[in-house]
């Protein structure tokens, strides 16, 4: 469920534009998505685990936000972003 340290940076080196950019918008929406894609692996496993299903929620819900401002300010890469991650939006 929670990512590794080595994830974090591998995520970070692929989506930013040095190691130690992690306020990038582009690299917060990819932790995000790694956070949601591993919450859905468990919460198929675990039907009843209800607290984090509503974690889950709160996670898309903050990643759409960040999307929507990331749409409105870099459509471009907004574009890229989403092909990257492969997200239907």
């Amino acid at each position: 469920m929670q990512l590794t340290t080595d994830q974090k940076t591998d995520i970070v080196r692929k989506f930013g534009a040095n190691e130690q950019d992690t306020g990038n918008i582009r690299v917060q929406i990819a932790l995000l998505t790694e956070r949601i894609n591993g919450l859905t692996d468990h919460l198929r496993t675990h039907k009843g685990d209800h607290s984090s299903r509503r974690g889950l929620l709160m996670l898309v819900g903050q990643r759409r936000r960040m999307l929507r401002y990331f749409e409105k300010s870099d459509l471009d890469g907004y574009r890229q972003l989403i092909k990257d991650l492969g997200l239907r939006r």
